[in-house]
């Protein structure tokens, strides 16, 4: 049986892809999400992924699922299991030997970012609304519970790998207001090659819109 396996971004709590999974659940897929210990300066990116991979255990033909600052963690894990495919959704995409520190910089997230808010007529404040403007109000309560703030650590890492011979896929979101959508269009073609698909939301689109990245999933694991 495919499994899906969901790796969280900054924070690490796998409950901010919970509507995703119990989705897929819904439809008969072994899915699941998994926390991370991301809160701990004690611990890296390959902690992380020791995280990731002992949880997916013996579980074969896995489609990895790296959201936001997952997509550095996800390098980690893709070797030590076996993969049907990976999906970048709403991520950062690396390059070998990249450190996530230097991610935004080298991609001008920045820049896009406040292009966009620029053109979109929102706030450029880094702030809860970046992430939350779409997201039920009863799920913003909700997430916070859940919140854990990044530890240092992780930004100082760099992540050397090779690409897997599977399918890797990107999802992006056309409102996301963290990683824009011509940001995120960029960053798939000039560092894999693919155009992404796009599914509604923004940067937390498994809250605000779990249906079509649900769909998406179940596609690609079928």
């Amino acid at each position: 049986m495919t499994t899906v396996a969901m790796i969280p971004g900054a924070g690490g709590s796998a409950w901010y892809l919970h509507p995703v999974v119990d989705l897929l659940r819904g439809r008969g897929i072994d899915a699941f999400a998994v926390d991370l210990p991301a809160a701990d300066p004690a611990k890296g990116l390959s902690d992380y992924a020791d995280v990731v991979v002992e949880a997916i255990g013996a579980r074969d033909d896995v489609v990895l699922v790296a959201q936001s600052l997952g997509g550095f963690t996800a390098p980690l894990v893709w070797p030590r299991v076996d993969l049907r495919a990976v999906v970048f959704l709403t991520a950062m995409v690396p390059v070998p030997g990249e450190r996530l520190g230097d991610w935004s910089e080298h991609v001008g997230a920045e820049a896009e970012r406040l292009a966009a808010a620029e053109r979109g007529g929102w706030s450029s404040a880094f702030d809860d609304t970046t992430f939350f403007h779409d997201v039920p109000a009863d799920l913003v309560e909700q997430a916070a519970a859940h919140d854990e703030n990044e530890a240092a650590t992780v930004f100082d890492e760099a992540v050397d790998f090779a690409w897997p011979d599977v399918p890797v896929h990107v999802v992006a979101a056309r409102d996301d207001r963290m990683f824009p959508l011509d940001l995120q269009r960029r960053v798939a073609r000039e560092r894999l090659g693919v155009e992404p698909e796009i599914v509604p939301g923004g940067h937390l689109a498994t809250l605000s819109s779990p249906g079509p990245i649900a769909d998406l999933l179940a596609r690609w694991a079928a």
